[in-house]
């Protein structure tokens, strides 16, 4: 593919739209505006946010639907600003461009105090070395292009962030010779591969119990439907780790549940753990994962497959591409002990008979949830309860349950509700965020009604930091915030409705309301102090042990 006249920039925004993306987040600053005016001017759609950590988020929760995500900010001020969210996706393996903008080359002779610059003029780079899996400088045009390639192709391959920073005064330079870009596939080694599928295949073939757990990478890499072709071929049950909730969708007569070890339910770890094999299918075993290091895997009946390594009981195998891995599971069409999904096991949402008067709790809450959401709906949850009740939720379809369960940052959901809005205008987006994570970046809320998208926004206030009194008990003012009238927002942002509920009734209402509205719906929710998920208490039990 030969790219003959086009200036740094240009290069940069044809790539970015052959990796298929349409959009991107950002706030504009004078280091990067000439890069801004070509983006504006591009088939690229630019959603300027609020704030740069806010425009990580969303470029996150873009990314986690649709492949790929990016956002454009300023030098260091706002680089140095989305340092979490780039953390975030680091963690969490999701494949955020972060392009940045910086002096001009011919503005750092004799090192002279810039604006914005923190100790030199490479500090922000020396950063996001550290959080990304591939940066960039794009200050020499001979190299520039290639740099683009390398730095993009790195973020597609092992899904996690990358960062390209361009000197502006290098916007517009053009590569004196053409540039022909070639794919740097990296297959599988076949002997590897043929020897460790011979392996696997004849250690599920001779279990009595086996199992699929599914982890995140599954919907990274887009092998949703590989695995459902394993599992139904070899009728094998399906669970799957909490970062990776909704990776198959939860009605799926073979998926078990989300397995959190003593986190979880009973029934999910018992049956997990009574497995006598357990391929591990891009899943990565974190402490959340793991129920806080409570789960009770036997390792030597685990088949461990990620991006990054595979390991067959206690053998590693090297350049074995999971994909390559799965394709290879299902061509071969191995045979597998028919292992039966108990009915306790089988999704069926509780019956919600409403009690209009009783005053709202959560799990209640969550109950009259499950009988709304449908195909069409994507949930986001906030860390805390938010996430934890989140769980149970019986999520339609697949991907459509996002939350940063392993880094854990909060403020994630109202950002991320504005990236899965620009990624999926037809779906209606549900956000469960306590009142702590909303005052961190609710205010991105006002991007979400200048475009006019309709997510609704439950936010769950119980006075505080409710995850952190149940690991540190006592009454400690710094789990205290400052109460907000949160349901007049909509008032503020001269955009959408809210609604204040703190009784069954007056949920039942507000949410039926907001369903039907085609903008913005904020419903403020009061519970109880003490109030929160079972699954949250089995967590502050064990997490409380190490606080």
């Amino acid at each position: 593919m030969s790219n003959t006249g086009l200036s740094i920039g240009e290069y940069l925004i044809k790539r970015l739209r052959e990796y298929g993306l349409q959009d991107l987040f950002g706030i504009p600053g004078d280091y990067v505006l000439s890069l801004y005016g070509m983006l504006e001017k591009s088939p690229i759609n630019v959603v300027g946010c609020t704030r740069e950590d806010c425009a990580g988020f969303a470029a996150d929760a873009y990314a986690r639907i649709k492949g790929l995500g990016a956002l454009c900010v300023t030098y260091c001020v706002g680089g140095l600003s989305v340092c979490n969210s780039i953390a975030g996706a680091y963690a969490e393996k999701s494949p955020v461009v972060l392009i940045t903008g910086s002096p001009g080359l011919n503005e750092r002779v004799n090192n002279p105090l810039l604006h914005h610059m923190v100790r030199d003029f490479r500090t922000q780079i020396e950063v996001f070395e550290k959080l990304c899996v591939a940066v960039a400088e794009l200050s020499d045009p001979m190299r520039a292009f290639a740099e683009i390639d390398r730095v993009l192709d790195a973020a597609v391959r092992f899904k996690r962030p990358v960062y390209l920073d361009i000197p502006r005064d290098m916007v517009d330079v053009r590569r004196p010779i053409a540039h022909v870009y070639y794919d740097p596939g990296v297959p599988s080694n076949p002997s590897a591969l043929k020897e460790a599928t011979n392996e696997t295949i004849a250690l599920l073939e001779a279990a009595q119990r086996p199992l699929i757990l599914a982890g995140i990478e599954v919907h990274r890499f887009q092998l949703q439907d590989e695995l459902l072709e394993l599992a139904e071929q070899t009728k094998v049950p399906i669970a799957a780790t909490l970062l990776a909730k909704s990776v198959i969708r939860e009605t799926h007569p073979l998926f078990i549940g989300v397995y959190e070890g003593a986190m979880g339910t009973k029934e999910v770890t018992a049956y997990v753990e009574e497995s006598d094999f357990v391929l591990l299918l891009g899943t990565f075993m974190t402490d959340i994962n793991l129920g806080i290091f409570t789960a009770n895997l036997d390792m030597g009946n685990c088949v461990c497959a990620t991006s990054e390594e595979l390991r067959v009981h206690h053998h590693h195998y090297h350049g074995v591409q999971l994909q390559d891995f799965l394709s290879e599971l299902k061509r071969r069409q191995p045979r597998a002990t028919q292992r039966e999904v108990p009915a306790c096991l089988k999704p069926k949402p509780e019956k919600f008979v409403l009690d209009a008067d009783a005053q709202l709790t959560i799990t209640r809450m969550i109950q009259r949830l499950n009988e709304q959401i449908d195909d069409a709906t994507i949930v986001i949850a906030d860390i805390g309860d938010s996430l934890f009740a989140g769980t149970e939720l019986i999520t339609h379809e697949r991907t459509d349950f996002l939350s940063p369960a392993y880094y854990t940052s909060m403020g994630f959901s109202v950002p991320a509700a504005l990236g899965a809005s620009v990624a999926c205008p037809n779906d209606r987006v549900l956000v469960l965020c306590g009142d702590g994570a909303f005052q961190m970046t609710g205010m991105e809320l006002s991007t979400i009604v200048r475009h006019g998208y309709s997510p609704v926004v439950i936010v769950l206030d119980n006075h505080g930091y409710g995850t952190e009194r149940l690991l540190h008990a006592g009454e400690w003012k710094f789990n205290e915030i400052h109460p907000w009238k949160y349901e007049l927002l909509c008032e503020v942002l001269g955009g959408g409705t809210g609604y204040e509920v703190r009784t069954e009734g007056e949920f039942d209402a507000a949410l039926t309301a907001a369903w039907k509205s085609d903008s913005l719906s904020l419903i403020h929710v009061h519970l109880p102090e003490g109030d929160c998920s079972e699954t949250l208490k089995r967590l502050g039990k064990r997490l409380g042990e190490r606080v």
